[in-house]
């Protein structure tokens, strides 16, 4: 028995799968250039949604999408309007003169208010 040693393998350092039989899905290549200048290319599955801007994995910088012959891809992001405040949708039914004055009004209104409950203290 000492003649013959018994072979293992190492812990979790090679796989016994083969990849024999199988099929790997389709893939696209997509380049991206970064704001300082530099380039790199993400791998996508060629029927996925291919997203106008990437993060570099090596800078961190967001990188814009490039076309086949490496200018910038137009962009097809819809300009979104601002959001509306609570600000906004008030002038659309005011004017500011207006406003100032209901604002004066309802100033004087808590002033009076206040001195009534403080001479209600006093007494």
């Amino acid at each position: 028995m000492a003649d013959r040693s018994l072979r293992g393998m190492r812990l979790g350092g090679q796989s016994l799968q083969s990849e024999e039989g199988v099929v790997f899905s389709e893939r696209t290549v997509r380049e991206y250039r970064a704001a300082d200048g530099t380039t790199f290319s993400v791998t996508f599955a060629a029927e996925a949604e291919i997203p106008e801007r990437w993060t570099s994995p090596r800078t961190g910088l967001e990188g814009q999408l490039l076309e086949e012959d490496g200018t910038l891809a137009k962009s097809t992001a819809k300009a979104e309007k601002p959001a509306r405040t609570h600000w906004d949708m008030l002038l659309e039914r005011r004017t500011r003169a207006e406003l100032e004055e209901l604002l004066e009004e309802r100033l004087q209104y808590l002033r009076a208010r206040r001195g009534k409950a403080n001479d209600q203290k006093a007494s």
